[in-house]
């Protein structure tokens, strides 16, 4: 009797390995399975979620330098066409235009109006660089360039001393107090004009693509 329970016994530590060995190779408990995968999972939609935000940030930032470079191409045309002296500023007043929220055509029309595009200057030696006609040709700039930045800060309310006038204007209110009808007659309506002459409020960027 005691010999068939030490038998037994015996057995019970030899089945024991055989059971352990018998388990398919390469059983991963299911709850480790998602122990290990689902950070990955997590992070792999995070970076494809950032990767589609980057892309449409970069697609509405190349939309913005393609509607810059069709309305620089539409002034500098005009400009061109009528052979004007400030070809080739027509970057400069889209952008200028752009960061004080004027109608990109309004610098490059007042300047045809004014100074017919730099051609006719101020004759006011102290009154440089001012194709706008700005302060009654009294006032003038160390460049081309600074009179742009300085006149679309006016015209855009962007200014201390004289934002009391332009700010949150329509484009024919600011027209009328650069120069009120009782100065100049018409003058609304002269300067709009050559905005339609110089292209639509709105270009396309197949108007870059085609140039």
């Amino acid at each position: 009797m005691e010999n068939k329970k030490l038998i037994r016994f015996v057995e019970s530590f030899v089945l024991l390995p055989v059971m352990t060995i018998a388990m398919p190779q390469g059983f991963v408990p299911k709850d480790s399975v998602n122990v290990v995968t689902t950070p990955q999972i997590v992070l792999s939609e995070k970076l494809n979620s950032e990767s589609s935000s980057l892309f449409a940030f970069n697609q509405e930032i190349d939309k913005e330098a393609q509607t810059l470079k069709a309305q620089a191409d539409a002034i500098d045309t005009y400009f061109k066409e009528h052979n004007m002296p400030l070809e080739g500023k027509g970057m400069k007043m889209a952008q200028e235009a752009k960061k004080n929220g004027l109608d990109y055509r309004l610098l490059p029309a007042i300047t045809a109006r004014e100074t017919t595009g730099g051609r006719n200057l101020c004759h006011n030696p102290k009154a440089q660089n001012n194709p706008f006609g700005w302060g009654s040709c009294r006032i003038g700039f160390s460049s081309i360039d600074e009179s742009i930045e300085v006149i679309a800060k006016h015209l855009g309310g962007n200014m201390e001393t004289t934002s009391h006038h332009y700010d949150n204007k329509t484009t024919e209110e600011i027209l009328n107090a650069y120069n009120p009808p009782s100065i100049v007659r018409n003058y609304v309506k002269q300067v709009k004009s050559i905005m339609e002459d110089i292209g639509p409020i709105e270009v396309t960027v197949d108007a870059v693509v085609n140039s």
